[in-house]
């Protein structure tokens, strides 16, 4: 699972192939969530509110990257 971005000690992460909807794992300390890329809408899991709103925003400026990234990890293999 690479970790892309690290945003105020969150940790971006996609996966390869993985399922869908695109999505992406934030990670903080004992917190986790997955965020879907297209509305950024939180799938599963949570992070503390102040580190989330960061997150989102994020993810709102940075959708079409986030988004080539997953797709380009859907056709890769781990190996």
């Amino acid at each position: 699972m690479p970790t892309f971005y690290v945003i105020d000690g969150v940790k971006i992460q996609l996966f390869f192939r993985d399922h869908n909807p695109p999505h992406f794992h934030a990670e903080f300390a004992e917190y986790k969530a997955l965020i879907r890329i297209d509305d950024r809408q939180v799938l599963e899991g949570k992070l503390p509110k102040n580190k989330q709103k960061k997150i989102l925003t994020w993810a709102k400026e940075h959708q079409e990257e986030l988004m080539e990234i997953w797709l380009e990890l859907q056709m890769t293999d781990e190996d």
